[in-house]
């Protein structure tokens, strides 16, 4: 089946078995490796991307099904340019240790502060939940998330 996915604000064409979920074309047909392959049963959070600002487990939505515009982990800064301030965040509070559930993690607080769903550290731990930390970082996480709102407000 052929199919065009809009990721990271370029447009991608692939030919791809109607089965295939954006996760696997994600990493698979586009390189992007950023999201990570975690339970692959949308219960770990590892491979949330956002699709049109809205995050998503894309091991449970299918490629052919990815409408909107896609953003990975590598979509938020280009080379040579600044971090994204959920990036930074992460950065300067140690909210990660191994790094693999990391981008998942970064895509859903970006989302979670879109949402406004950042108020405080109780609603942030609640709309982060579905990400999981094997290294439980989540208190840093908290911090972070926290942390990034005052700046992503400033940026937008």
């Amino acid at each position: 089946m052929d199919i065009s996915l809009n990721v990271n604000g370029h447009r991608h064409a692939l030919s791809l078995d109607p089965r295939v979920v954006l996760l696997d074309a994600l990493r698979e047909n586009l390189g992007l490796t950023g999201t990570k392959k975690g339970c692959d049963q949308g219960q770990c959070g590892a491979c949330t991307v956002l699709i049109d600002g809205q995050r998503v487990l894309s091991c449970f939505v299918l490629a052919a099904l990815a409408t909107g515009e896609i953003t990975t982990i590598e979509g938020l800064a280009g080379e040579g340019e600044p971090l994204h301030p959920m990036q930074q965040a992460f950065i300067e509070h140690d909210a990660f240790q191994c790094g693999y559930c990391t981008p998942g993690q970064i895509l859903s607080a970006i989302a979670c502060v879109h949402e406004g769903h950042a108020t405080d550290e109780d609603e942030v731990r609640e709309y982060m939940s579905g990400n999981l930390c094997r290294c439980a970082a989540y208190p840093n996480i908290v911090k972070a998330v926290l942390a990034a709102k005052s700046d992503m407000a400033a940026n937008a």
